[in-house]
């Protein structure tokens, strides 16, 4: 079983070029980007669903992605355009150790969904 996260866009083609530019998320598909849609994504054999249909849910989704290796992750996002926001919260600036142990750092996409990135410990 699986269990894939439909994440709401206002703008296909924006999402897109976020999730596979800079998040080194991946598309199957040459479909037009032509709202509204919907496209599937991969990423180290996970999938995520990006929708700009109306009734795709909410903006402001939380999606926990499980991530090996988190400081070279972080700083390939940074190399491949990631923005930092410009907000009060270390877990937007950076990888930081969570007191149950894990190191995690968040990612907001254009439409202000949430990306946590998780490494449990060793």
């Amino acid at each position: 079983m699986a269990i894939i996260p439909t994440i709401r866009c206002s703008q296909i083609k924006a999402s897109v070029e976020f999730y596979t530019k800079v998040l080194d998320f991946h598309r199957g598909d040459d479909d037009d980007l032509i709202d509204p849609a919907h496209v599937v994504l991969r990423r180290a054999g996970d999938v995520i669903f990006l929708s700009s249909h109306a009734g795709d849910g909410p903006f402001g989704t939380h999606v926990t992605v499980m991530t090996e290796d988190i400081e070279a992750l972080f700083a390939k996002f940074l190399a491949q355009g990631l923005v930092l926001p410009k907000r009060d919260s270390a877990l937007h600036r950076g990888p930081i150790e969570q007191s149950w142990g894990t190191r995690e750092f968040a990612v907001d996409d254009p439409d202000g969904n949430s990306l946590y990135f998780v490494q449990e410990p060793r």
